[in-house]
């Protein structure tokens, strides 16, 4: 049928650990690779890149690195977007300071950085976990903000502290239209995405999810409790720090502090928790759905009012997305606590049974 292993013979083991081993899975993922990189550009227009893909693409990433933290090595974090905003700020110092610096180098910079930082303020994970941890990094929120705030020179000394982004090139190509800046985005993410699918799937990806699992006994048998905490921060810090130049560059235009606050802190990890915790897919399906259920609730509101014959205030739909968000996530925590990945895991294996019963 659609969905057969049958006639498929692993004979190695490098066929057997592929990423996707079965062909259909193989044949989709080259399916929607050729969409993402060439019918969209082709087709989209510059809402389509602007207000829905940028956003969708870089919040992946940025979900992407608080899995890899707090899906796979299990520790809490809430400062995703402090380290965004060191990534953003970052990203911005060296490609404004440094004499033809490629904007690609600086946001890898931009990533380092973050990364450094993630090391400092995950260092609390090596006596501390849980709650105590979260409050931790809640801290890191805080304390970035206001350096990022209180010195005017991450900012050149503006009197606002906003600070436009530069115009990028890449090889002599300007990066200036919505679609070029989609190009952009997809790349960086697409390969980001394929390295944190394999790191999950190696050793240190193993280790994670031992001290994930049980910490005690995973250094009992031998892993390294320092070096494998802090890689998960740094790693994680690296990934959100990209994203935050992304966020900056592709998608905002402009760098403040205040860009980067709280809420987007929990706006990611409402997108891991509803997508799925410790699944890469559970990233892109989450920041889909948070990223798209603003428009469809605005698309179905004024079919209402037109019907109806009334008009809804204009703080209603604000507050509405905050009310859906808190009921989904609610809902997922009992009835699915892995979210929309474990649900799409589910459909493959019925699928793979049908028509016979599972």
């Amino acid at each position: 049928m659609l969905y057969r292993e049958s006639g498929q013979f692993k004979a190695t083991y490098a066929t057997d650990q592929q990423i996707f081993p079965i062909r259909q899975d193989r044949i989709v993922m080259a399916t929607m690779l050729v969409i993402a990189f060439v019918v969209i550009p082709l087709v989209g227009n510059q809402y389509w890149f602007s207000a829905i893909l940028i956003p969708f693409l870089l919040f992946s990433l940025a979900a992407i690195g608080l899995n890899l933290l707090t899906g796979y090595a299990g520790q809490l974090s809430l400062g995703t977007a402090a380290f965004m905003a060191v990534g953003a700020f970052a990203a911005w110092n060296f490609y404004l300071r440094v004499p033809g610096m490629p904007i690609v180098l600086a946001f890898a910079l931009g990533g380092i950085c973050a990364a450094v930082v993630g090391i400092v303020f995950g260092l609390p994970s090596l006596r501390i976990k849980g709650f105590y941890l979260a409050v931790a990094t809640l801290a890191a929120q805080f304390f970035v903000v206001w350096v990022l705030t209180k010195f005017p020179w991450f900012s050149n000394n503006s009197s606002s502290g906003v600070i436009a982004t530069q115009p990028m090139v890449i090889l002599g190509f300007p990066i200036d239209t919505p679609r070029s800046k989609y190009l952009l985005t997809l790349v960086i993410v697409a390969l980001l995405a394929l390295a944190a699918k394999n790191m999950v799937r190696s050793s240190i990806g193993r280790s994670w999810m031992a001290i994930r699992d049980m910490d005690v006994a995973a250094e009992v048998i031998g892993i390294p409790m320092l070096k494998t905490k802090l890689s998960a921060f740094a790693i994680s810090s690296f990934y959100c720090g990209v994203a935050g130049a992304l966020y900056a560059y592709c998608y905002l235009g402009s760098v403040e502090p205040d860009g980067f606050n709280l809420d987007l802190s929990f706006r990611i990890l409402f997108m891991i928790i509803l997508g799925g915790v410790g699944s890469i897919l559970g990233s892109f399906l989450g920041a889909a759905f948070i990223t798209l259920l603003p428009i469809l609730l605005n698309s179905v509101a004024r079919p209402i009012e037109n019907i109806l014959g009334i008009s809804l205030p204009p703080g209603l739909m604000s507050n509405l997305e905050l009310i859906v968000f808190g009921g989904l996530i609610i809902y997922f925590l009992i009835v699915e606590p892995h979210g929309l990945a474990r649900l799409w895991q589910i459909g493959k294996e019925k699928l793979r049974l049908w028509p016979f019963p599972h």
